[in-house]
Parts: C-alpha cells; sequence; structure tokens
C-alpha cells in the first residue's frame, strides 16, 4: 500500500482525530496535549513500550502528535524502550522486534526524532543464569527476585544514561487508571502540581507521563483500529502511522478479556504479569499460565513443550517438594531456620529453610531447556531460549558453585549430548579441581573425618590467592569458610544440638558462678559488718 512508502502527515488522520471520542473527549485534544508537553522544555522523552496494546496506543498517539507539528518543532529525541527479559513469550517476542523495526523505519521516512532501543537484562542477572546457574527457586509472590534483575534493571540503567546525558528525562507509559489502580495511586502521589507530570519513584530527574490515564479498554483498541484512513472495520486494514499492521496484536488478545499485558516496568509498584499474554514464558509467580494455555489453544501448539516445562518449574515451589529439590544449606553454606512469626505458636519446631536447587536437578533442566530450544528449530521455529553468554556464566558459577562444585565440569558435555556439536568455551587458566581429585580428597578426608569439600574450598582459597604481595583478610576468607555448615544435614544438626547443649550448659555454669560470687560476696559483707559491730561493741565498753 503507498502508505507504506509515502511519508504521513496528520491530515492523512484528520476527521478520525476531530470526530472521535476518547473519555468523553476528542482525540485531537489528547494529540494537541502531548504536542504541548513535548515542546515545552528540552527535555528528551523515553517511551516504555511492552508490545502490548496500552504501550501501543501510546506509541500511536506520540507519533500522530509529532507529524502534527512543523519539521523545525521536532527537536527532542524519543526513545521507545523495550525490555526483553530472554524468556519473553516467543510470539510476543517476534511481534515487539518486528514493531520496533517498522517503527524506526517509519520515523525516519516521516522525518520523526524517533529511535527503538531493546534492553536485556546484564548476563549475571537472567532467568537462566540466577535459576540454572545458581540455583535460585523459581519465583514466587513471597520471592519475586526476578522483576528487579530482569525488567526495572535494565530500564533503569537505560534512563540513568539518558539523564546523565540530558541532565534530565521524561518517561512516557501506557498505565491507565482503570487498569492498575496501584500504579495509578503511585503515579498520583508523586504528581507534581500544576503539571501533567510525577516524579519518579526512584530515579532522580526522571519525571513521568501517562497520556492515556482516563482511557478505557474500548478507547485503546478504537485508536489501534481507527486512527488511520482505511476501514476500522476490516481487520487486514488496521495500519498503524508507521507503517505496521495491527492484526498480530489483535490477534493475541483473541478469547483473552481477562487478561492484560505486562506493562513496561520501572519500579517495585508494578504487580506480576504473568496472567498477561505479554509476560515470561518461565512465570511461576502465578499458579497456572492462563496466557500460554489460551495461546496453545488458539494455534500456537508448538508452545506446548515450553508450558510442559513451566509448569514443571512452578511444582518445585510446592512447599511439601522444596526438600525434594533444593539443597538443605543456603549458598552461604549455612544451616538456615525460620523462627515463629508474632502470633504464631512459639512452643513449634522451628522451620528448616532449603537453599538453592541441587546441582543434579539444574542439569537435568538445562538438558531439557537444550532438547526443546533443539527440536523446536528443527520445526522451523527460529528460537532461542537461552543464549551463549549465559551457558557460560552458568558453567563458571557451576564450578565455583558454594556447595556443590561441578569437579566434572558437565555443562560442556550436556550440550555437546544435545547439539553434538562444541562451542568455543572458556579456558580457566586457574587449577581447579576435577573428578579425580575430588576422588582422591574424598580418600584422603574420610580417614580424618573431615569434609572433602571443606578441603577443596580451602585449597581453593589458597590457589586464588597465589602471586598475590598482600594478603589482605585472608584469615576472614579461612574462618568464613571453616564456620559453614559440612556435611549431611542429619550430622550438622546433631552438631548443632550438641553445640546448643553446651551453650545452655555454659550459660547455666555461667550463672552458677554469677550466684556463687554473689553470695561470696555478700558473706565478705556479713563478714565486714560483724566486725564492724564487734569493734562498735569494743568501743562502747572502753567508753564505759
Amino acid at each position: 500500500m503507498s502508505t507504506l512508502i509515502q511519508a504521513h502527515d496528520l491530515a492523512d488522520y484528520e476527521d478520525f482525530i476531530n470526530l472521535e471520542p476518547f473519555a468523553g473527549r476528542p482525540l485531537a485534544d489528547y494529540v494537541s496535549e502531548v504536542q504541548r508537553i513535548y515542546c515545552a522544555d528540552n527535555r528528551p522523552w523515553v517511551i516504555g513500550y511492552s508490545g502490548g496494546k496500552d504501550s501501543s496506543a501510546v506509541v500511536t498517539l506520540v507519533y500522530l502528535a509529532l507529524l502534527g507539528l512543523p519539521q523545525a518543532m521536532r527537536t527532542k529525541q524519543v526513545f521507545v524502550v523495550s525490555s526483553d527479559t530472554l524468556v519473553e513469550t516467543p510470539v510476543v517476542v517476534d511481534l515487539i522486534i518486528r514493531t520496533m523495526e517498522q517503527i524506526e523505519k517509519g520515523a525516519k521516512r516521516d522525518g520523526l526524532p524517533i529511535t527503538s532501543h531493546p534492553v536485556v537484562p546484564k548476563t549475571h542477572e537472567t532467568f537462566w543464569v540466577n535459576l540454572l546457574g545458581k540455583g535460585y527457586p523459581a519465583p514466587t509472590r513471597s520471592f519475586r527476585w526476578c522483576t528487579e534483575r530482569m525488567k526495572i534493571n535494565p530500564v533503569s540503567d537505560f534512563i540513568k544514561d539518558k539523564v546523565s546525558q540530558f541532565d534530565e528525562v521524561i518517561v512516557v507509559l501506557g498505565s491507565r487508571s482503570s487498569e492498575s489502580a496501584s500504579r495509578a495511586q503511585v503515579i498520583a502521589k508523586h504528581k507534581i502540581d500544576g503539571t501533567r507530570l510525577a516524579r519518579h519513584t526512584t530515579l532522580s530527574n526522571a519525571f513521568i507521563y501517562t497520556p492515556i490515564d482516563t482511557w478505557d479498554t474500548e478507547d485503546v483498541w478504537k485508536v489501534l483500529r481507527g486512527a488511520f484512513k482505511y476501514s476500522p472495520d476490516d481487520i487486514e486494514e488496521w495500519e498503524n502511522p508507521w507503517g505496521g499492521n495491527n492484526r498480530p496484536l489483535w490477534t493475541l488478545y483473541m478469547d483473552s478479556s481477562d487478561q492484560g499485558e505486562c506493562p513496561l516496568v520501572i519500579d517495585d509498584s508494578t504487580p506480576s504479569c504473568g496472567n498477561s499474554r505479554f509476560g515470561c514464558w518461565t512465570c511461576t509467580v502465578v499458579t497456572k499460565d492462563r496466557a500460554m494455555e489460551s495461546l496453545i489453544k488458539n494455534g500456537e501448539d508448538w508452545m506446548l513443550p515450553l508450558l510442559k516445562f513451566r509448569n514443571q518449574l512452578a511444582l518445585t515451589t510446592n512447599p511439601e517438594q522444596k526438600d525434594t529439590y533444593r539443597n538443605y544449606k543456603r549458598r552461604s553454606g549455612k544451616v538456615s531456620y525460620q523462627y515463629a512469626k508474632e502470633g504464631e505458636d512459639i512452643s513449634a519446631e522451628r522451620k528448616h529453610v532449603p537453599g538453592p536447587y541441587w546441582l543434579k536437578y539444574r542439569q537435568s533442566w538445562l538438558k531439557e531447556l537444550l532438547e526443546i530450544e533443539r527440536d523446536l528449530n528443527l520445526k522451523g521455529h527460529a528460537i532461542t531460549l537461552i543464549t551463549q553468554p549465559e551457558l557460560h556464566a552458568i558453567r563458571q558459577e557451576w564450578l565455583k558453585d558454594p556447595n556443590e562444585p561441578d569437579w566434572n565440569d558437565s555443562l560442556p558435555a550436556i550440550y555437546r549430548d544435545v547439539y553434538a556439536r562444541d562451542i568455543e568455551w572458556l579456558v580457566d587458566d586457574q587449577s581447579r579441581f576435577n573428578a579425580s581429585d575430588a576422588e582422591l580428597l574424598a580418600q584422603i578426608t574420610q580417614k580424618y573425618e573431615i569434609e572433602p569439600e571443606m578441603v577443596m574450598k580451602l585449597i581453593e582459597l589458597e590457589i586464588s590467592l597465589e602471586g598475590l604481595s598482600r594478603r589482605q583478610g585472608v584469615f576472614e576468607k579461612i574462618g568464613s569458610i571453616l564456620k559453614q555448615d559440612w556435611g549431611s544435614l542429619e550430622a550438622i544438626k546433631n552438631k548443632q544440638a550438641k553445640l546448643q547443649t553446651r551453650n545452655e550448659l555454659d550459660i547455666h555454669q555461667a550463672e552458677v558462678d554469677r550466684v556463687e560470687r554473689e553470695l561470696s560476696d555478700l558473706q565478705a559483707q556479713l563478714m565486714k559488718a560483724d566486725d564492724m559491730a564487734a569493734l562498735f561493741s569494743e568501743a562502747i565498753k572502753d567508753d564505759h
């Protein structure tokens, strides 16, 4: 169509903008507001784009507003930022990538200062490096470790970079009061009097603008299907002003009236989005992933292995399964207990808190994940479920695991077994333990009733300090290793019981010693009093 290759101006959408009502006002009012705020200062804009309907509506509104400005007034940069957690639902990833490319291409064609910027978490903060590498348990409502690492930090880093470059920025979000009451309350709390802006809750010199906060869902779909000179009743003609087609977006939302989108997360006030169409396929915060189930039901049945894998991870969060899948020690090397909270029965036995996943399960899950990735690609789905940098990082985490060091260096073998090829693995130029070393240590330490892992950690510490002229803090490091809980859970419990008994005896003995000291002091005082009385008696006799 000609609209895909020819530049647009606002006249193409004039009737729609002037006549169609949005929350009781014509769209022209919102376009004018966006233009006014855009032209009010030199602060660049950062638009949060999640790929969902709300963020798509915001990008559409801003795009139309900029089209209506003279070229000389289009001076400020507009950065469209999408956050890819690397475990996004695959069909959504494809939509986001395609749309971001179309937005940038259309903006260049139309002379708009809009550029697209995907952001991803740092390698050591990705889902798989934390879950498979470090053994973090699958996220739950009470331990939602993924949001900050995978969503908030990448976007915050981008905003901070722009703040350092431009001093201040305005973050434009698709938040709507009817869709997220909690988010609306947070923004309202930080609202700046007399303006449409609010202060960012955590980032200084960043401000929030929510241009469609009064719209309802119908308003959102209206701008996505009707802001164009083609028939709004024909889905085939749901063209965006930058040239993309909104039919894939509509298809994703079919039969999903109870499911929204996962918005761009900029702070921890954003609730879990596990039930949405636009979230992580690995999300275990919710009990069931109805979004993926619905996608599979509506024709994306190739995603069934992903759903099964996700459900398998979700099962490990059940309280009765925790001791099966997770080490009895924390990553600190200590056995941890949870004591009774206020209002609970304090006489109840303290509750053991399990640590990271056992290495054997992490190894099994990685192999299964790679097999799913291989099979999907063989069936024609170009998909990456886990990246090579993540594989390298997981391997290093396994080699240096605080509780279960992978002396066999199993990850390259797992990859080779699945793909029948190798990648260029990093060579560790520092001496490290292997399987034969482990066997030898086990034989030697058994004689002295010492745990081989403890000896290995001490030797590893010594190796890591080779060549250093100063060994500052070496004794503290040695002490931290010696203070870890070594041995089986039963042995550790027995040791702790003995220590507790010894501590109780020590406390009892200290109390006995204190009482004896007080008695001795009292006897001394009595004797002193007797002596004083005798002297007083003698003095009276002398007077007489």
